[in-house]
């Protein structure tokens, strides 16, 4: 992220100024990844893993850079974290508009409430791999239950 000047990082950190408001941050943030989410749900596996994977790798970077700026382990303002966690919350589901909220709100339900493994990584890891990785966990979880939920109701 060296190549980005600290204006742009922290554009991108707060999810092109999504992180500013000051209510429900994380919230508006992943609301905001959801048109990402739902069109990455879209496309063949093949391309939209690879695509998470280095979203997730970039936001790492750029979460980074911005606690740097911002002085805070890990700044409420910060939502390119809950933005990866969407799409992760997203990638390999056949969604609609209406089910992309879905997958949104279960991945919501677990950042916030935090079960295993998302608290014990948002604990143990630091810096930009910390800033994401307990939100890919919680996407990861919530891509599953949707997953389960869609398996008990067919």
């Amino acid at each position: 992220m060296f190549f980005l000047k600290d204006e742009r990082i922290l554009f991108l950190a707060t999810g092109c100024g999504c992180g500013n408001v000051p209510h429900a941050p994380g919230t508006v943030g992943s609301l905001a990844a959801l048109p990402l989410g739902w069109g990455l749900s879209h496309l063949a596996l093949g391309v939209a893993l690879p695509l998470t994977v280095v979203f997730a790798i970039v936001a790492m970077g750029i979460a980074h850079r911005a606690a740097e700026m911002i002085n805070r382990p890990d700044p409420g303002a910060v939502v390119i974290d809950e933005m990866a966690g969407v799409l992760v919350a997203c990638v390999g589901l056949e969604l609609s508009p209406f089910s992309s909220l879905a997958a949104v709100g279960l991945f919501r339900v677990f950042d916030i409430l935090k079960p295993f493994p998302v608290g014990w990584l948002d604990r143990r890891l630091k810096g930009g791999v910390g800033i994401v990785a307990d939100d890919l966990a919680a996407g990861l979880l919530a891509n599953l239950v949707y997953r389960a939920g869609a398996w008990l109701l067919a």
